[in-house]
């Protein structure tokens, strides 16, 4: 479905991964055309835009964190946050891997306002498991460029490399490392090279992992935010105005809060409707 609609729909991008043989590493690969148009389209139902710069940094952060959850283990969900010290900026992205019909999905948004300037890049990612409390790791990074972070994130904290290439037309691929790989021939890869990977390498087909853009946030998950809110002083909240608009922090979406319905919410809540 999509963000904040209820609507069902197909998956937005596939991804099919490989083993390379002889290589000991793992290929993942999709085109993201689709999951694209649907951040856009996400733009426009909810009114903001960010600039070509800001959407490109989006873009491939979604492309990296989906490739990167494809190449993991069944139901696992993963954050990441990357925060640039200069310009001052928050990117979150997240997305997880829902085995069975569900689909996995994957979401993400950028923030210019109200950002903590922590004084240093720092990339932050936290993955929950199944029955695990969640892991995180947190690193410090150079550089603007989201595939070249997400490197050295696999290299500082997974503690094995990666590589990120654009291959086409919004066509993206990763290769991981895998035990005992050929990390001399993986560090050697151009974009070129991955494009005919199949012509020089064995190659055997692993799996297809389907992926939607989808939040997950509505109007009531809006509300119940707010209620805590509501509760201790409900004049500071709405500064004596019959509404308010708030943003989800995961996906951007744009919603219009009245006093009158958080109100109504509240009591509901209180009296256990």
């Amino acid at each position: 479905m999509n963000a904040g609609t209820g609507e069902s729909r197909a998956a937005d991008v596939t991804v099919s991964t490989w083993f390379v043989r002889e290589r000991n590493a793992l290929l993942a690969r999709a085109s993201f055309s689709n999951l694209y148009l649907e951040y856009y389209l996400h733009q426009g139902q909810h009114g903001y835009h960010h600039t070509p710069a800001h959407d490109l940094l989006i873009k491939d952060a979604i492309a990296a964190l989906t490739l990167h959850c494809a190449s993991r283990p069944w139901n696992e969900s993963w954050a990441w946050t990357v925060h640039w010290h200069e310009p001052l900026l928050n990117l979150f992205v997240t997305g997880d891997n829902q085995q069975g019909p569900q689909q996995g999905t994957v979401v993400g948004q950028l923030f210019e306002e109200n950002v903590k300037d922590d004084g240093r890049n720092l990339f932050i990612a936290v993955v929950a498991r199944q029955n695990r409390e969640p892991r995180k790791s947190a690193i410090d990074f150079t550089g603007n460029d989201v595939f070249r972070i997400a490197e050295q994130f696999y290299t500082q904290s997974e503690q094995r490399p990666a590589r990120y290439f654009r291959c086409g037309d919004e066509e993206i691929a990763m290769i991981s490392a895998q035990p005992d790989c050929d990390v001399d021939w993986l560090q050697a890869l151009d974009a070129e090279t991955v494009r005919q990977l199949d012509k020089a390498e064995a190659l055997g087909s692993l799996e297809q992992r389907a992926y939607r853009w989808e939040c997950g946030c509505t109007h009531d998950r809006m509300l119940a935010v707010l209620m805590p809110l509501m509760r201790d002083d409900p004049d500071a909240l709405f500064l004596g105005e019959p509404a308010l608009r708030m943003s989800c922090p995961r996906c951007g979406a744009r919603y219009t809060i009245t006093r009158e319905a958080l109100e109504a919410y509240t009591v509901a809540q209180q009296r256990g409707d």
